[in-house]
């Protein structure tokens, strides 16, 4: 069996040390030992499971990048970095004819798929891969599809907490916010509520100790307008490693399109869910 090569980039960042540690756990991958990382990192390289992995800078990437290629051949660059490197990277992919996983939220979302659409290359690019949380949006979906307005009038409180160091709001949590506006909630996310300190975390939504550097809880509660009904949904994650279960999975469903020379289609997770090649 050839194995799909793999570059993760983004490392030290522990979403994608997670991630290249379930690659080099996988027979079907090969992890490439180079990484792009950002202006702050001030050392040259990290250790994976005994494995060097030697580090980037944004600086060197253009010059770095044709030799990987010439040594290596054609591999997924997965993208875990930093939001305000997510167009940037986009544009590095793409002119360098390198596929790519993007889990990395923010950004400009609508640029950065026209940056896939008008290249020569293929891209998954969602705001979360859990895979479980994903089946749960397209539900949301589908309900704002087929009962638009089914919430008339309700009012909503949409809170999500992730560990400190995540600099922007939850791109699931705006993508619940436009199904819930479709089902006729009067809602924008500016008024999303950010939880990120430990404290609040801890001791009021009772965030486990050891999962306060690596969580994202959510909560979306509906109330009525006379106040006599409540809905709620939560979805609770401690840890990375559903995140990385769902970007190898997203890995392996890039890898066949590139051999089917898919070029110029921005995937989504639901994509990656469904093998569906056509959206």
């Amino acid at each position: 069996m050839n194995r799909t090569k793999v570059m993760i980039n983004g490392l030290p960042g522990n979403v994608s040390t997670t991630v290249a540690q379930h690659v080099l756990n996988d027979e079907r991958f090969e992890l490439i030992n180079h990484s792009l990382t950002g202006p702050e990192i001030n050392y040259p390289s990290v250790e994976i499971y005994s494995v060097t992995v030697y580090l980037i800078k944004p600086e060197n990437r253009e010059q770095v990048i044709q030799e990987i290629k010439k040594a290596e051949g054609d591999f997924i660059s997965v993208d875990y970095t930093h939001p305000s490197a997510v167009n940037d990277n986009a544009e590095f992919y793409c002119k360098h004819k390198l596929p790519f996983v993007m889990g990395t939220t923010g950004g400009d979302r609508s640029l950065l798929e026209k940056t896939v659409m008008q290249s020569d290359i293929s891209a998954v690019i969602a705001p979360n891969m859990a895979k479980q949380i994903v089946g749960f949006q397209a539900m949301m979906e589908y309900a704002a599809d087929i009962f638009p307005g089914l919430f008339a009038g309700y009012e909503i409180e949409l809170k999500e907490s992730h560990q400190k160091g995540k600099a922007d709001t939850s791109g699931t949590a705006k993508a619940m916010v436009g199904y819930f506006k479709r089902l006729g909630i009067d809602f924008s996310a500016e008024n999303i509520q950010k939880i990120r300190d430990p404290e609040v975390q801890r001791a009021v939504l009772g965030v486990p100790e050891a999962y306060l550097d690596g969580h994202g809880w959510h909560t979306y509660r509906l109330t009525s307008p006379d106040k006599t009904v409540r809905f709620e949904f939560t979805h609770n994650v401690n840890g990375r490693e559903i995140y990385a279960q769902g970007t190898l999975d997203a890995v392996e469903f890039l890898a066949q399109k590139f051999d089917q020379n898919v070029k110029g289609k921005a995937f989504s997770m639901i994509d990656v869910l469904k093998g569906n090649t056509n959206k």
